[in-house]
């Protein structure tokens, strides 16, 4: 459902995939060391294939395949106890945060995690007032 209505609100074609993989802390660390050379399991890694773009309400992007997301659900338990929310409200936010890096968003500079982090919170804010 998230993954359907971010691609709604991002007008991306509803025949777009994206696949969510939920693993382990080992694998997890095992991407993260393999691709960004940094230690330990982290929370969400993104793996984008088309690199589709968002698109228009007139202009809609054209069904592809966006890629793929690992969530690590361990990780983001830890971090939903530390935030002081559920762990399904985090990895709801991990998965919007991904869909987002599949979509060509990133946030390595300031103004770039301020658009990110903006339209992450008014996705999964608008998408968890919907349910």
């Amino acid at each position: 459902a998230l993954a359907d209505y971010v691609l709604d609100q991002m007008h991306v074609s509803s025949d777009a995939e994206v696949t969510i993989i939920f693993i382990e802390p080992e694998p997890m660390e095992d991407l993260h060391v393999r691709w960004l050379d940094l230690p330990g399991p982290t929370d969400v890694m993104s793996f984008p294939m088309d690199e589709l773009r968002p698109g228009t309400a007139d202009h809609p992007t054209p069904p592809g395949t966006l890629g793929d997301i690992c969530i690590c659900p361990q990780v983001a338990a830890r971090q939903a106890a530390e935030s002081g929310h559920s762990a399904a409200e985090e990895m709801l936010l991990l998965a919007t945060h991904g869909m987002l890096h599949l979509l060509g968003y990133d946030h390595a500079t300031d103004p770039e995690r301020e658009v990110m982090f903006a339209l992450q919170r008014k996705l999964l804010l608008t998408f968890l007032a919907t349910r």
